[in-house]
């Protein structure tokens, strides 16, 4: 099982999404998705977070909030564990990332670009003040989401595609 970070960092009114369309065997190819990666050896989620938005974007952030964990099983993919991070606060200037094209979309707009399903659900919930922290598990085949838990309890994910 791989462990992963994503961050999504926002300013006004918009998060920072990375549309992944430069790598050919990418699982997220073609999806547009927070900033984030592989948690290396000997490192914790707060370093992967801050490490993978410096490496991508060329953003130092301040106080990232880490705001939950998705585990994500799925028939054709290594299974995850992604710390879930948000940010307001950063430094920097915007740089070419090698992974995909760098975007400021609106919030509200998000849902209607290719995202994950599971992805509409971690959206809701880091923008929901009754979830400060959760823990969700998304079930896939292929790249249809098939069942939802939040904090241990089945979820009724249709409501949030």
């Amino acid at each position: 099982m791989r462990n992963t970070t994503i961050c999504h960092i926002e300013k006004d009114g918009k998060y920072l999404m990375l549309h992944r369309v430069k790598k050919k065997n990418d699982l997220n190819r073609d999806k547009w998705v927070g900033i984030g990666g592989k948690i290396e050896e000997r490192e914790s989620p707060e370093q992967c977070n801050m490490r993978e938005v410096f490496e991508e974007t060329g953003l130092t952030i301040y106080d990232a909030e880490y705001r939950g964990v998705v585990t994500f099983v799925s028939d054709i993919w290594e299974s995850e564990i992604m710390h879930v991070f948000t940010a307001d606060r950063f430094s920097g200037s915007l740089k070419q990332c090698d992974e995909g094209v760098l975007a400021w979309i609106d919030k509200n707009d998000l849902y209607s670009l290719p995202i994950w399903e599971g992805d509409k659900i971690f959206l809701k919930l880091i923008n929901d003040p009754e979830y400060p922290f959760f823990s969700l598990r998304l079930e896939y085949v292929g790249d249809t989401l098939i069942d939802a838990q939040l904090n241990g309890k089945s979820l009724n994910y249709k409501e949030y595609l």
